[in-house]
């Protein structure tokens, strides 16, 4: 867990069934999900590398910087920028997340 000046953010390991899904295509599907909460922000799932098809998405020239986080690196598909992310380097207190991808739209599936 990180608290800094009234921002928190904790990184615990996941149960729930999760998966992306793009224009009816599934793009990752993971049952080990890393839950990233973060004031101020909704609850992202950050999916390990295996549990993504990593051969659908390109590498973007996009990249931001969080404070918190670090810099993260986006990869998109032919019809959709920037669609996940990741943190190839995050600072250490969210080592967990290092090359986990997170979508912007990652639903939970009942089983």
């Amino acid at each position: 867990m990180t608290t800094t000046r009234g921002h928190r953010i904790t990184v615990e390991q996941g149960s729930e069934h999760v998966r992306a899904v793009h224009e009816g295509r599934v793009l990752a599907e993971s049952r080990r999900p890393l839950v990233l909460r973060e004031t101020g922000c909704p609850a992202r799932y950050y999916l390990p590398p295996e549990d993504v098809r990593t051969e659908l998405l390109s590498p973007s020239d996009t990249s931001t910087h969080c404070p918190f986080k670090g810099d993260a690196s986006y990869w998109s598909l032919p019809d959709a920028a920037d669609l996940v992310w990741a943190y190839p380097d995050p600072k250490p207190e969210v080592a967990e997340i290092k090359d986990h991808f997170c979508f912007y739209a990652t639903e939970t599936v009942a089983d």
